[in-house]
This record gives structure tokens, C-alpha cells and sequence, in this order.
């Protein structure tokens, strides 16, 4: 019986502490936590929804969460440091596919950008914030030294005059209202609701066109938007919709 033990016991000592250059079956070993998470399957949710074709109001605190996205484009910084106003003004300005500051894209529509084909897409936010990091990894795209596009459309019944445009972003950001330049985000930055809050704007009777581009070297991406009148409060009576 001696025997007997000495082999269980040699067994257990061979599962607890494998030989160097011996593989373990998935019962004797653990798995390596990051190759597990990179083969799980990439999803957009709980973070995002598709969008649909019926219009959507803001969320209770007037927040937008209707938007068209576009792939990432790669534009490498090993840091955010960088983000300097001019640097910023200069890096979004610049055109990297047609109509860029005019476009009005739908579901599935396609650009090329320095040879890559990249898509749009039509999400609705399920957070006050847009998580860009969530949206790219769940597309298994660029997650880190890469520019966002976001597109909505902000329907309102009637003129509203004196609203400001309040974001937050992470990284930097530069937001236009129906083809003007009204709000800039500098400097490396964490999101911040109502973090920069543009001068007195005019919402349109009918559609107004609201544009974004987001940079952001490592770490996480997102930002949140709003319209607040004269006293911060939130506008609410709009609605968005697809273009």
C-alpha cells in the first residue's frame, strides 16, 4: 500500500507543480486572463443600441445620445500632453475623407482614409456618455492614438435662441453646430460634464447639424454633450434623429 501512496502522491505534486515545458490541460491550469479576454467575443453592449428610425428625445437631464459614428482613424500619440489648442485645431481640421465637415452619413455607408475602408454607424448611447473606447473595441478596431467622428441631427420645433452647446470629453474634442466652429477641448483631459460650455448659439426651427471629432492618444475615450439655456438648465423639448 506504501507504493500506492507514494504514486498518488507523486501524481498530486505532478498536477499542483507541473516540469518546466510540460502543458497543462485546461483542468491543471488556469488561464491566461489575457488571452481569455482577447478570444471573448466583443460586443457593443450594455454600452450601446442600434439605432432606429424613430426620433429619440435627450435623456432626463438633456443629455444626446443618438449618434453616427465612424470608425476610428489611426493617428498615433504616445501621449495627450500633446494636445495643445493648435495642435488640436490643427489635426481636426485637417481632411481625411470627402465632405468631412458636410457629410451626412447613414448605417453601413463607407470612407477610405489613408487606404482603409472605415464605416459608419448608427448608435444610441445606453449612458449619458459616448464610451468611444467601448464602441471601437467592440468593433475590434484602433482603440489608442486614433481620431472619432460623431454625427447626430438635433430636430427642434421652433427657434430657440441664447442655448449653449456644454461637452466633456476625453481626450480633446472640437464641436460645430450646423457648419460653425463652437467648442474646443484641450490639453490632455478626462471627461467632465459641461466641462466647456460655447457663447450664446441659435437652434434652428427644424434640423441642426451637430459634429464632433474626438482625439485621444492611450487611456480610455468618450464624451458627453448637451444644450443648457441662459441658466444652465438643460433643453430638453428637442429630438434626434438619423440624417
Amino acid at each position: 500500500m506504501k507504493w500506492i501512496r507514494g504514486f498518488l502522491m507523486l501524481q498530486m505534486s505532478f498536477l499542483l507543480f507541473p516540469p518546466a515545458g510540460v502543458a497543462q490541460s485546461p483542468s491543471t491550469a488556469h488561464a491566461d486572463p489575457e488571452k481569455a479576454a482577447a478570444a471573448a467575443p466583443r460586443m457593443l453592449a450594455p454600452y450601446f443600441r442600434p439605432a432606429t428610425a424613430q426620433a429619440k428625445a435627450p435623456d432626463a437631464d438633456g443629455f444626446l445620445q443618438r449618434w453616427m459614428l465612424l470608425d476610428p482613424i489611426v493617428k498615433p500619440n504616445r501621449t495627450n500632453t500633446v494636445f495643445t489648442a493648435s495642435y488640436v485645431r490643427n489635426v481636426l481640421g485637417t481632411q481625411y475623407f470627402p465632405d468631412q465637415f458636410t457629410v451626412l452619413p447613414h448605417e453601413g455607408e463607407k470612407v477610405a482614409v489613408s487606404g482603409q475602408e472605415l464605416a459608419w454607424h448608427a448608435l444610441d448611447s445606453t449612458a449619458i456618455n459616448v464610451k468611444l473606447y467601448r464602441f471601437a473595441y467592440g468593433f475590434n478596431k484602433p482603440t489608442y492614438g486614433v481620431l472619432f467622428w460623431a454625427v447626430t441631427v438635433v430636430n427642434a420645433s421652433r427657434e430657440i435662441k441664447d442655448v449653449r452647446l456644454a461637452v466633456g470629453s476625453n481626450s480633446a474634442s472640437l464641436w460645430w453646430l450646423n457648419g460653425q466652429d463652437v467648442a474646443g477641448l484641450f490639453d490632455d483631459r478626462r471627461m467632465v460634464m459641461d466641462d466647456v460650455v460655447s457663447k450664446p448659439l441659435t437652434l434652428n426651427r427644424g434640423r441642426n447639424i451637430l459634429r464632433g471629432a474626438v482625439i485621444n492618444g492611450p487611456g480610455m475615450s468618450d464624451f458627453c454633450v448637451r444644450f443648457v439655456d441662459e441658466d444652465g438648465n438643460a433643453v430638453k423639448d428637442l429630438t434626434l434623429t438619423l440624417p
